[in-house]
């Protein structure tokens, strides 16, 4: 739970705080806009004013139970109230919070869909999420985006029995994998699931493109609120840019089209498909520039 010793003295007077242990992962403020937001000073999270409303105190409780160093907190109220997580969000994606340190704080998600459910990436493992993950039907697939964002999927493949799908060459993260994604040929997990693979971010990498319309990007794709435009990581790229970009065009070219984007690291963002693919095209087309 977040330390009162370590109160970050940017924050907000009030209850509701964050500690200096915050290692800039951007998860708080992604759950809890216009309430924690980046200090300048440090880069670290703070509460920019105090929740006034319910829906801002349930934001916040978003908020302590997605960071993953636990440095969003209340001064007296301990306990969470139920029902955080998992947080719908529409179209049958389920937020589940409790983002695992070891994934830099990356979200995941659970999808429920009539053709069987399915778990992008991994939380850290809880007792919390057991319960409501069941009560919404289980896990039929946990589908890996990448190796840096694993977390705790093997506990939780276990525990729901869902197979396990990541890109062979990202298997060494999840040696327990049930199904493989092989080379940059597209693979269709049930109907309306199909892995695209994006070699870039890692040599790995897998956009998840669920029923159409639902983009599930991990690390290789998000979206820039303040440049309001689609981005990638350049400081972040672990096996090749060039290979990102090639890969990026290669799924613009795809025929692909997606609404809504899910990010792991980055900001979501729901568009008209074909403002995201021209959004898209233009990404690619400023990448070369950013070698």
């Amino acid at each position: 739970m977040a330390r009162t010793d370590l109160r970050h003295p940017a924050g907000a007077p009030g209850p509701w705080f964050v500690d200096d242990r915050c290692i800039d992962c951007d998860a708080a403020r992604q759950v809890a806009p216009g309430l924690i937001a980046r200090n300048p000073g440090d880069g670290v999270s703070v509460f920019t004013r105090q929740p006034t409303t319910d829906d801002e105190v349930a934001m916040a409780w978003r908020a302590v139970l997605v960071c993953p160093t636990r440095s969003v907190g209340h001064e007296t109220i301990r306990q969470p109230p139920p029902g955080v997580y998992p947080h719908h969000l529409g179209d049958g994606v389920h937020r589940l919070g409790h983002n695992a340190r070891d994934s830099f704080g990356a979200h995941s998600y659970l999808v429920v869909r009539p053709g069987g459910n399915l778990l992008v990436d991994a939380p850290r493992w809880t007792q919390q999420l057991l319960g409501p993950i069941a009560d919404l039907g289980g896990v039929d697939h946990l589908l890996l985006t990448h190796r840096d964002d694993v977390a705790d999927a093997d506990r939780y493949a276990e525990r729901f029995g869902a197979r396990v799908w990541i890109h062979e060459d990202d298997r060494a993260a999840a040696p327990y994998a049930t199904d493989l994604v092989r080379g940059t040929d597209e693979v269709e997990v049930v109907p309306g699931v199909v892995g695209f693979p994006v070699p870039g971010h890692t040599r790995g990498s897998v956009l998840w493109h669920v029923d159409g319309r639902l983009l599930f990007s991990g690390d290789s794709l998000s979206w820039s609120p303040r440049q309001e435009r689609l981005t990638a990581f350049r400081d972040a790229c672990w096996y090749s840019w060039d290979a990102q970009t090639a890969s990026l065009d290669r799924f613009a070219r795809s025929g692909h089209r997606f609404d809504r984007l899910f990010c792991g690291h980055g900001w979501s963002h729901d568009a008209p498909a074909e403002v995201f693919h021209d959004h898209l095209v233009d990404l690619v087309a400023r990448m070369p520039d950013r070698r």
